[in-house]
């Protein structure tokens, strides 16, 4: 059998694609994009693309699921709050074709806004969730995903975490399994949500629920190590990869499926033990659940509730030098810092410099410029998630009136823009706003790696097509002002932010130059 070293999110994408995956979606983000970018390079019979956003992204997954194509859609944590609606709804619908979500959460926040545990999320959408601990996993995992998902008659979800993304080992490679599309049935009562079909699809849901925690139980997926029975160990994810290099001959039960939990294999392996540890990043998921279950346990007093785990900090934790306090103190490093910045020449440096000359409060949303919020630009003063600077802009003026708008700008990139800033420039003008936004077209998703976006012209598969023009959007969603301008002509861009903040009426700027690294 041939074997190759993968990152994980290279196998995942080739767990799709041996599982006969015909649609893949999704919105770039890190953690998650190589998963996608390795699906159009290498796997060129499933029908691949960037959607606008993950929204977008679950739906188009969801209707080829629907129809019969088995579908896979991922995205970043904080990407699936954005997917969310269509979630929870398509968890009452069900499936036709598998459909799978890869979720890629980010302790540490090494490129995220926050380090939300989205366990939580399949808990409360009922939806199953399993977690590979390494490469080998992923492929296996995503394949396995793709079948529970046709026999269970439920989207599941693939969580993984950045460690487990980027990390790379040994996965075995096998062949694709040709799937045919099953054909489309036209059935409302499964797929029409109104509130008479609602209700008896959750009912549906609670007993498929009890069936896959059976198969939580029996398939394997968790299973029990035994060791040393004076001390057993909780732990799923790459967690498990630092308990079994940290506590080689501790027992161990591994959670591989994480919703539903195995609630009997639980009770067997706390009775088996003298002492029951959890192990687990972030939240106390698993440690409250068997809480709950009546097993005393010992989880969050020792591990950190904050930031990723490492073997130091497992070790540290479990073998006599736990912390007194769930929050991480780290030594501090005599390495000075070097904190991110933007690329020199880069296209928004000439931005943030004019913003900061005219001392304007700046609404900040998601990309490389937030990086505009650092030294030496300090030049960004509020930032929330993907399109919120033209609300938050918006509420300025609400909170202050109309010379607040004059004093402010809202700053969003091109990719965000199309992601989700397009609603809240209707916002603005529909309730009489007269902020000015400035749009950063730098021709591509530059923080993850130059992905095209529907305003760029080239689709994910490298195909041309109708380019989006940003500026004639903003006219046709009622901004009057709208103006394109070079931020590297610096006068005449300063010319334009002052006579464009000064108009007492919406307005948009596009600021257009390609990112510096893009060829």
């Amino acid at each position: 059998m041939e074997k190759k070293v993968l990152l994980g999110n290279e196998a995942i994408a080739r767990g799709a694609y041996e599982a006969g995956c015909h649609v893949a979606t999704a919105y770039p983000g890190t953690p998650s994009t190589e998963i996608l970018e390795t699906i159009a390079r290498d796997y060129r019979n499933i029908k691949a693309q960037w959607s606008p956003n993950e929204k977008v992204a679950l739906e188009v997954a969801a209707g080829a699921s629907v129809a019969g194509a088995r579908s896979m859609a991922a995205m970043k944590h904080v990407g699936l709050n954005v997917a969310a609606d269509p979630l929870f709804t398509f968890s009452y619908t069900g499936v036709n074709g598998a459909l799978v979500i890869i979720n890629a959460d980010d302790p540490q926040a090494w490129s995220s806004q926050n380090e939300q545990d989205n366990r939580w999320l399949a808990r409360a959408a009922k939806l199953p969730m399993i977690e590979p601990s390494d490469p080998q996993e992923c492929k296996a995992f995503t394949k396995l995903a793709f079948d529970l998902s046709e026999e269970y008659d439920r989207p599941v979800i693939v969580r993984i975490t950045t460690r487990i993304a980027h990390s790379q080992g040994i996965v075995e490679i096998q062949d694709r399994k040709e799937v045919p599309v099953k054909p489309f049935v036209r059935n409302p009562q499964k797929y029409v949500m109104l509130p008479v079909h609602a209700r008896p699809r959750h009912v549906f849901i609670e007993q498929q629920l009890l069936k896959l925690k059976e198969y939580s139980e029996t398939s394997g997926i968790n299973r029990i190590e035994w060791g040393n029975k004076k001390r057993g160990i909780i732990t799923d994810s790459v967690a498990y990869q630092y308990v079994k290099e940290t506590c080689p001959d501790d027992s161990v039960l591994k959670i591989g499926m994480v919703w539903p939990m195995p609630d009997a294999m639980i009770r067997e392996f706390a009775a088996g033990v003298e002492s029951l540890y959890v192990v687990e990043e972030l939240d106390p998921f698993i440690e409250d659940y068997v809480k709950a279950l009546g097993f005393p346990c010992t989880g969050k007093e020792i591990i950190p509730l904050c930031f990723e785990l490492t073997p130091d900090i497992v070790d540290q934790a479990l073998n006599g030098r736990g912390h007194a306090s769930p929050y991480p103190k780290y030594e501090s490093n005599p390495i000075p810092p070097r904190p991110p910045a933007l690329c020199k020449g880069c296209p928004h440096s000439f931005v943030f410099n004019v913003l900061k000359k005219l001392d304007l409060n700046i609404n900040g949303d998601i990309g490389c410029y937030t990086l505009g919020a650092l030294p030496p630009y300090s030049a960004m003063h509020s930032q929330g998630c993907m399109g919120a600077s033209i609300g938050m802009h918006l509420g300025f003026e609400k909170a202050h009136g109309p010379e607040m708008a004059r004093k402010s700008v809202a700053v969003i990139g091109d990719s965000t823009f199309v992601h989700s800033g397009i609603t809240p420039l209707i916002d603005l003008v529909y309730n009489r706003g007269t902020g000015t936004v400035l749009i950063l077209d730098n021709r591509g998703t530059a923080m993850t790696g130059h992905q095209d976006h529907p305003a760029t012209g080239v689709t994910l598969m490298g195909e041309q097509t109708h380019e989006l023009d940003i500026a004639a959007l903003a006219r046709a969603v009622g901004v009057k002002r709208v103006v394109t301008a070079d931020p590297a002509k610096v006068e005449e861009f300063e010319r334009i932010v002052r006579e464009e903040v000064a108009a007492e009426e919406p307005s948009v700027i596009v600021s257009l130059r390609k990112c510096i690294l893009k060829k």
